[in-house]
């Protein structure tokens, strides 16, 4: 049992443990933002703007 909980710590509490939650606290931070912009409206309109914009370019309309 002792092996095992060291095993664990060893592996958990290492420099690339820390690595692992800081991915994981950026990607919570990030769909915390993307779900609170989808919420309001203003994600889609950004989106949908790029993408007009974008095929405004490519057909030559302003």
């Amino acid at each position: 049992m002792f092996t095992i909980l060291t095993h664990l710590k060893n592996r958990y509490f290492t420099q690339k443990g820390q690595g692992i939650v800081e991915y994981a606290l950026i990607l919570a931070a990030v769909v915390v933002l993307a779900g609170y912009l989808g919420a309001s409206g203003t994600l889609g309109s950004a989106v949908e703007g790029a993408f007009q914009g974008a095929a405004n370019a490519l057909t030559g309309k302003e």
